[in-house]
This record gives structure tokens, sequence and C-alpha cells, in this order.
């Protein structure tokens, strides 16, 4: 647990400080917008979905550390994904914040993403890191135009 520790400020300053993918996105097929009331965190998400892949993803807003580093990397991750892989990677991601599983026994399927298991010890910031990833779920399920964490 102690490497991972470590990998989640590794992952989290880096990502916070160079997010990436973070502009706006002109031909984006889905555009969805994402807040959460209790820390201030507002994201505007940009999907292009071309046969169920998507070809591209970014994002812009503001917030803390973790949920920008948070969108960042799964920004980074989900490109060239089909849904199917995108679902599975949320939900994935969505218990290991929570704490429902043990992030050392998918650290494969993780990859980076097991940074954020350290997130489940303070349960305030669980929606920080899975603010960008809720959004990406609606987007690629919903024809909403925003989420709210509340």
């Amino acid at each position: 647990m102690e490497d991972l520790r470590d990998l989640y400020q590794e992952v989290i300053l880096d990502h916070n400080k160079n997010p990436r993918n973070f502009h706006k996105m002109d031909r984006a097929t889905k555009v969805l917008d994402s807040q959460n009331p209790l820390c201030g965190d507002h994201y505007t998400l940009f999907l292009l979905l071309e046969d169920d892949v998507i070809k591209d993803i970014s994002f812009e807003g503001s917030g803390c550390a973790i949920s920008k580093a948070s969108a960042s990397l799964m920004s980074s991750i989900l490109k060239g994904k089909s849904r199917k892989e995108a679902e599975e990677l949320f939900q994935l991601f969505h218990q290991v914040v929570t704490g429902e599983i043990d992030p050392v026994e998918h650290l494969e399927e993780l990859g980076k993403l097991a940074a954020f298991a350290g997130v489940s010890e303070f349960p305030a910031r669980v929606k920080c890191a899975i603010l960008a990833w809720h959004t990406m779920h609606e987007a690629l399920n919903e024809e909403t135009d925003s989420f709210s964490t509340e």
C-alpha cells in the first residue's frame, strides 16, 4: 500500500499541474457539464464518439487537484477505447475509490488508476475523484447536458 501512496502523490501532482487533454473540443459529438457543489468542482467534458469508440476526449473547467487529476488521467486512458471498455473501467474505478475492492488485486487492469485507491480513505474526496468518470458515464448513456454529484 505504501507504493500506492507514493504513486498517488506522483500521479495527482503531475496530472493536476500538467493536465492532459485540457481544452475545448469543437468537433465533439457529446458535451456534458458537471459539477460538485460541495467543493466547487466544475467541468465540461467533450467526447468524440464514432462507431461506439471514443476517438477523442477532452475537458475544461476548474476544481481541486484530485478532480482535475482524475479527469486528466481518465481522458488519457479512454482515448481509443470502446464504449464497453470505458464502462468497464468506470465500474472498476468506482469500486476502487469507494473501497469496494482491493486495488492490489486489480493492478494490471488499473494501471495508473490504482493511484486513486487512497481516496477511499477520505469519503469526502470520493466525489472529487469520480466526478469526471460519472460525467463520462452519463455522456455515453444519457441524453442529458449536465451532471451533478448532488
